[in-house]
């Protein structure tokens, strides 16, 4: 064999020492920034923390009452709902601009089939929520299939679902009498039952468990882990093997039918059913609330469970002001700047993940 040849006697004379990393100091800030990127719940959660010890500390034992405190939570049982059906779209990278007139018309729907064409109440619950699932299987075909804008397709939506439920519905309220006597079971979530002096409702339950399943579906289920997959990187997710269109699809379509879950628990809040009630805030409120928690709207990160945080947060913040009396724009203002800190605080969290 011949000797050794040129570029070995270069390699035999090389450093052969092997490269070594020093652990670099990690600052608080930055272990904080790493950490609520982990856990994009625990900024809502922080906030709503220090929300009620400081309006507890302001009115007293008043705010600390375990009424108030359940009085907040039947007052967002609506709103957490709706928000909770916005999170699934906004986790994708969508918004839904139409969740809250999905939710008045299948509310209309189910009145009127149940008090009007007086069929069981059952079959309103249902051919209200087929309303609601339709009305999303629209949003999402053109999303999904057509490749149209969300922002665009659910503005145009929500003007036609809106013109639909005043035509549809001629802008008749059914009066709560009339649904109680007639449909009961449309009311059903207005039920309320007393732990001490806490007063909760079969709605606000409705809304926890509704949370826990979806945190249950996104965190431990193929559904769910494809959900956040498309939102965070659609091409990757194409070129990982998952259906992105059948995922935006269903998406829609099950944020619809939880539109329709919505509409059914507001009937029992509200006892009567008004079309009108299309012309109201439900879904700026449903959007404060999903992206107060956290839920990030470039998609694919947050946790429904900061949605919750976000929903009982602006709760706390409207019940607190009423409390001490003050002007009803200071409630708007307020939240305003919690939807500006929320994106900031957002924007300045995903730069722990590059």
């Amino acid at each position: 064999m011949s000797g050794i040849q040129e570029f070995e006697q270069v390699l035999d004379g090389s450093d052969k020492n092997v490269a070594s990393f020093e652990h670099q100091k990690i600052s608080p800030l930055k272990r904080a920034q790493h950490f609520l990127h982990s856990t994009p719940a625990a900024v809502p959660l922080i906030v709503l923390i220090l929300s009620v010890a400081i309006f507890g500390l302001t009115i007293g034992g008043r705010f600390f009452s375990s009424y108030t405190l359940t009085l907040i939570l039947q007052q967002i049982a609506v709103v957490g709902i709706l928000g909770s059906a916005q999170t699934l779209i906004i986790l994708t990278a969508g918004i839904d601009l139409s969740i809250g007139v999905v939710m008045v018309i299948s509310s209309v729907v189910m009145g009127n089939v149940a008090v009007t064409y007086g069929l069981p109440s059952g079959i309103a619950v249902l051919a209200g929520f087929v309303v609601g699932g339709l009305c999303g299987l629209f949003n999402g075909f053109l999303v999904a299939v057509v490749k149209l804008p969300p922002f665009i397709v659910t503005l145009g939506s929500w003007n036609i679902v809106m013109a639909t439920n005043f035509i549809y519905s001629a802008n008749q309220t059914i009066r709560d009498a009339d649904v109680s006597q007639n449909a009961p079971l449309l009311q059903i979530f207005a039920t309320n039952f007393r732990i001490g002096t806490a007063i909760f409702t079969l709605g606000v339950i409705a809304m926890v468990l509704l949370v826990a399943l979806l945190w249950y579906i996104l965190n431990h289920t193929a559904w769910g882990r494809h959900v956040y997959a498309v939102g965070d990187d659609p091409e990757a997710a194409k070129l990982s093997g998952i259906q992105t269109r059948k995922v935006l699809l269903s998406v829609y379509t099950v944020a619809g039918v939880i539109a329709a879950f919505a509409a059914w628990v507001a009937i029992g809040r509200n006892g009567s059913i008004s079309p009108s009630a299309a012309v109201t805030d439900y879904n700026l409120q449903a959007i404060t609330a999903t992206v107060i928690g956290g839920i990030s709207l470039f998609g694919g990160r947050g946790s429904i469970l900061g949605t919750l945080f976000g929903a009982m947060l602006v709760g706390v913040v409207s019940m607190g002001l009423n409390m001490l009396g003050a002007d009803p724009q200071w409630k708007v203002m307020l939240t305003g700047w919690l939807i500006i800190a929320a994106v900031a605080i957002d924007q300045w969290i995903r730069k722990a993940g590059v």
